[in-house]
């Protein structure tokens, strides 16, 4: 009994055995650790997938309701005038509602567009309407054009032309090329299965691509996200806007200068083509 008691009392203050109830293990803790940081990047990517499903689904959904509408108003009247009121409304009005809905803007407008340009022209547009919207809508891209170059001229005020993040922008110029290039060939591809194209169409669309707004737009909100992060992150920032730019100055002013001699090798310049071909 006294042997058993002062075993105890030399027992009692000596710290527990690894792996024994009540000792924290290592290797326990590292495992939970693991566990819970895979548990939450698995929460964050579902969460991302959520918000882009709900973004781009119901863009997708709210543009096609929204054509619908429109395309019910244009075919119930026959007067130039409103119906070009109502096609102004859809972009504006509807591009405000898709905002405050947060669903996508533009892919609601791009879905609404296409319904109205097609079936609304075919069905519920007279030649009357149709002439007169066509000339509103190109004196709108006339004018919205001509106010995105000046913007995109007064940029070079705000960008940075150090020697790495323009030989970044010009090793960024093949590599859209050849994206371009990728992406236009492959549906191109799938079409010529039920139409057909002009030969070299592949080429002379890569080429003459012109990259213009969207990718200002992009680069410009990409750089104002990152300049609230770290000094590393504005570096980035600064880097992509530039890159962008001169993306965009060469598909400008080398692509959109030379697609006509690039037509003309082709033999494609002023050529009565097929109308059924594209």
């Amino acid at each position: 009994h006294a042997q058993a008691e002062h075993i105890a009392d030399t027992t009692a203050g000596a710290p527990p055995v690894e792996g024994e109830p009540g000792y924290p293990s290592p290797i326990v803790d590292m495992t939970h650790q693991d566990t819970a940081e895979t548990a939450k990047e698995a929460i964050q990517w579902l969460e991302i997938g959520k918000l882009f499903a709900l973004e781009a689904g119901g863009g997708i959904l709210f543009g096609l309701a929204l054509g619908l509408v429109a395309f019910l108003l244009i075919r119930s009247i026959n007067h130039y005038s409103t119906e070009i009121l109502l096609s102004l409304a859809v972009v504006t009005g509807g591009y405000a509602l898709a905002y405050k809905l947060h669903v996508s803007g533009p892919l609601a407008m791009v879905v609404a567009g296409l319904l109205l340009g097609n079936h609304g022209r075919a069905l519920a547009m007279s030649d009357q309407t149709r002439e007169h919207l066509d000339t509103f809508w190109e004196l709108v891209d006339e004018l919205l054009n001509a106010v995105l170059f000046v913007l995109i001229g007064l940029e070079v005020l705000v960008l940075s032309f150090e020697g790495k993040y323009l030989l970044a922008g010009a090793l960024a110029v093949p590599a859209a090329l050849l994206a371009r290039f990728i992406s236009v060939g492959g549906v191109v591809s799938m079409l010529r299965l039920k139409r057909e194209f002009t030969p070299n169409a592949v080429k002379v669309i890569t080429w003459g691509g012109l990259r213009g707004g969207i990718s200002i737009a992009m680069a410009l909100a990409l750089k104002d996200g990152l300049a609230k992060g770290s000094e590393q992150d504005a570096i980035a920032g600064n880097a992509l806007l530039t890159m962008a730019y001169v993306v965009v100055a060469f598909s400008i002013l080398v692509g959109g200068l030379t697609v006509g001699p690039l037509l003309k090798r082709y033999g494609l310049a002023g050529q009565n083509t097929d109308p059924n071909a594209h």
